[in-house]
C-alpha cells in the first residue's frame, strides 16, 4: 500500500541543521535504493515565495506568503510503498527520530495516510 507522510511543525523560519539534512539524505538513499521511497521533497519556510489560492462560496482568493496567522505549515512530504501498516509506521518514527536526535529544539509531526487511487490498495478507495 502506498502512504503520505507529511511533515508540518511550527513556522518558525529556520532552516534545519545540516547535520539532519545529512542524515536524512542517507536515510533517503536507502529507502530509495530498496524501492520503498518513491517521491520526497522539502519545502522552504513560507516567507521564500509561498501563496494560498482557496476557494469560498464559489470564488478564489490568493493570499501571498509569509502566513502571520499559521501556527504549523507543511514541510515536506513523502511517498512510500510498504507491505503492511506496522511498516509504515517503524519508517515513519525512524524519520521522526532523526528530527529529535539532530534538531532537539524543533517541534513537530509526521503524519502518515494511506493513498487511494493504485491497484495495490484499491480496496481502500471509497465507494462511488
Amino acid at each position: 500500500m502506498r502512504y503520505m507522510f507529511l511533515v508540518s511543525g511550527a513556522d518558525s523560519g529556520a532552516i534545519p541543521p545540516q547535520r539532519m539534512i545529512d542524515e536524512i539524505e542517507k536515510l533517503t538513499e536507502q529507502e530509495m535504493a530498496a524501492g520503498r521511497m518513491l517521491a520526497r521533497g522539502g519545502l522552504l519556510p513560507t516567507a521564500m515565495g509561498s501563496a494560498r489560492i482557496e476557494s469560498r462560496g464559489g470564488k478564489l482568493k490568493l493570499t501571498d506568503g509569509p502566513f502571520a496567522e499559521t501556527k504549523e505549515v507543511l514541510g515536506g512530504f513523502s511517498i512510500f510503498e510498504f507491505a503492511t501498516r506496522e511498516e509504515a509506521i517503524a519508517a515513519a518514527e525512524s524519520f521522526m527520530d532523526l528530527h529529535s536526535r539532530y534538531w532537539p529544539e524543533w517541534e513537530g509531526v509526521c503524519e502518515m495516510r494511506p493513498m487511494f487511487g493504485f491497484e495495490a490498495n484499491a480496496a481502500a478507495q471509497p465507494a462511488g
